[in-house]
């Protein structure tokens, strides 16, 4: 998905949707070039005004991070570490990603040093998720104190493992997601990991 030659300008390629167009980042300069094949944006970096980085994973099995760019107009970018080949097929590359996202972060705080780096959801958006995902585990937990103490055995192994499968889904959501702020062009090892681990 990133350019092999390392004499053209830091790149990243993604095919965001199943179906669609892939998608070139190339810096250029103070310039970030967006190709999406029907068209080519410029995009100063010195307009951006925060990065963002997020986990958000694309289905059960995808290890999904974005990079978030807020620009003064009000616009938003977003590019992430995973590709799709095809409708069921996925690919991931951590590592050219992180290159891309350290060398547009550099960029960045050289166009605009009073730029903001944040990590995670933004505060209301990080809380509802909490809040929602507490309650749903909550209500699963009297599901199975219930139909166990009903004698529904079967019902109240289904309600455990319903429980395992939510914590492993919507744990690191909430945990990787927890909004923080970060130093001026820093790139956080849990939101844009260095290689691909599965």
């Amino acid at each position: 998905m990133q350019d092999d030659n390392d004499a053209l300008p830091p790149s990243w390629r993604q095919r965001p949707k199943p179906v669609g167009f892939e998608i070139t980042y190339r810096l250029k300069g103070d310039t970030l070039e967006i190709d999406s094949t029907r068209k080519v944006d410029q995009v100063r970096l010195s307009a951006v005004e925060h990065v963002r980085f997020v986990y958000a994973p694309s289905n059960i099995s995808s290890k999904g991070f974005k990079t978030q760019l807020r620009l003064s107009d009000g616009k938003s970018i977003t590019f992430g570490n995973l590709s799709w080949r095809s409708l069921t097929d996925m690919e991931r590359d951590d590592a050219g990603y992180r290159a891309f996202v350290e060398a547009l972060s550099a960029a960045i705080v050289r166009a605009n040093p009073r730029v903001r780096f944040l990590a995670g959801k933004p505060n209301w958006n990080w809380w509802l998720l909490t809040v929602v995902s507490g309650l749903s585990l909550l209500m699963l937990i009297m599901f199975t104190l219930r139909a166990f103490l009903q004698g529904s055995n079967s019902a109240g192994w289904l309600g455990i493992l319903l429980a395992i499968a939510s914590l492993w889904q919507v744990g690191p959501m909430v945990k990787l997601n927890r909004p923080r702020e970060l130093q001026s062009g820093e790139v956080p090892d849990d939101l844009v990991p260095r290689a691909s681990t599965g």
